[in-house]
């Protein structure tokens, strides 16, 4: 087998399903009976960086409410504001306090004995002027404690001033380094490290019409306790008529079965069943086409090296959900060990065979899925994989010991693919009704 043989299945991207017609049907039988629209494109609610597209106006008194939690602002700021932030909080304090020690050798007289006269004992030691009053202020508060200029035992005021700056610039100290420490060891980043799939899929999962979509972990360190769960927007009108531009709706990812708790070492496909309690329940893919929604997924947990909760965001919107289409396999077994191939994350194949009908069609009107024997593209690509290996193990004698096995599989997967195929032809059948 080569894996040429698989060009049956289309690799589609986000900006070709982005671009294609919508279909609709036509009134009272006019025309063909179709009316093609371009879809609408919706603002997103979260955007596929997980930041949310959301910006705040007419705040009364904003700058107030920050200052009020100080700590806060700062963690949350940008970078440079915050080096902007603790440079000028320094070059403040040395300011006032060398100000202060100016002023008390202004009026204690120091300044008019620049000579040091022996019969004249200064507040300070060596501060003839602003310059020198800012330099004691700069290694009093950084204890540097150079021997050449240092408080008298004349002025009481100027003890006091140094033991103040003492405590003030600890102070100072803890609150910056607090917030520098705690800003770069938010686990913000650590979500730069989880990945979503940049589409999600609708496709039949044991025999069940499912919605999914797949997360995965680019470290090696592992998320603990990591859990997802996943909310759908859209726009609604209540029964009494208040227009809610943005309604959240829970989507159920398993967790009364405790299906949503995941153990994030390879890649997961997250599983939505789309049963009487989803909101999908009723939408088929001719609706998916002109629906007006998103999907906001979200994956949490704490971080292994630190211990602090991540929370990584996505959203698919409708135009992003592909109908009839699994996710190619990315986990493969090679020896004694599996491999992970990352390029594969994002694809995905069509499969023929999904219905097209809703989930609720098929309830009601008892629609009948393909059989589960039907062979699929992980089918194959399994059958791939055990004859790579069968032909690195083997040798020359062994090869040929293996030899009519091998011809057992190709007959085998004929046998498979015809049956397919008149799954195929039975579904289509079924599907006209």
């Amino acid at each position: 087998m080569s894996v040429g043989r698989i060009n049956r299945y289309s690799i589609v991207s986000s900006e070709e399903e982005g671009l294609r017609l919508t279909t609709m049907h036509g009134m009272n039988g006019f025309g063909n009976g179709k009316i093609h629209t371009r879809r609408k494109c919706r603002n997103r609610f979260v955007k596929k960086n997980g930041q949310c597209n959301v910006q705040f106006a007419n705040m009364d008194d904003k700058s107030q409410r920050y200052m009020a939690d100080i700590f806060t602002t700062c963690v949350d700021i940008r970078w440079r504001w915050m080096l902007v932030v603790f440079t000028l909080v320094f070059v403040v304090s040395w300011l006032a306090f060398g100000l202060a020690f100016w002023v008390i050798a202004l009026l204690h007289g120091d300044l008019d004995n620049p000579a040091g006269d022996d019969n004249f004992t200064p507040c300070v030691l060596q501060v003839n002027g602003f310059v020198a009053a800012f330099l004691f202020s700069i290694e009093t508060q950084s204890t540097i404690g150079y021997g050449y200029r240092c408080v008298t035992e004349e002025c009481p005021v100027a003890v006091f001033m140094v033991v103040f700056q003492s405590i003030v610039g600890c102070i100072i100290d803890c609150f910056m380094i607090g917030a520098i420490m705690a800003k770069m060891a938010r686990p913000k980043k650590r979500a730069q490290t989880l990945l979503f799939s940049h589409n999600a899929v609708i496709a039949m999962r044991d025999g069940k019409l499912c919605l999914m979509w797949r997360v995965g972990n680019l470290r090696k360190s592992h998320i603990v306790e990591a859990h997802v769960r996943a909310q759908l927007i859209k726009p609604r009108i209540t029964d009494e008529g208040e227009y809610i531009p943005l309604d959240q709706i829970d989507i159920n990812v398993g967790f009364d079965k405790g299906l949503d708790r995941i153990f994030l070492v390879s890649p997961i496909t997250i599983l939505h069943e789309i049963d009487e309690e989803s909101p999908l329940f009723g939408i088929s893919k001719q609706d998916l086409e002109t629906a007006d929604f998103e999907i906001v997924v979200i994956l949490e947990g704490m971080v292994e090296a630190t211990a602090m909760t991540t929370q990584a965001r996505s959203s698919y919107l409708a135009s992003e959900i592909f109908w009839g289409h699994r996710f190619e396999p990315v986990l493969f077994e090679e020896k004694n060990l599996y491999k992970v191939d990352y390029s594969h994350f994002h694809k995905t194949y069509e499969v023929p065979s999904t219905p097209r009908c809703s989930a609720k069609d098929m309830v009601e009107n008892k629609f009948l899925v393909p059989s589960s024997n039907s062979f699929c593209y992980e089918n194959e690509l399994a059958f791939l994989n055990r004859d790579d290996e069968e032909e690195d193990v083997g040798g020359g004698s062994r090869a040929l010991a293996n030899l009519s096995p091998d011809r057992n599989s190709r007959h085998e997967f004929e046998r498979l693919q015809t049956t397919r195929a008149m799954d195929q032809r039975s579904y289509r059948r079924e599907s006209e009704i």
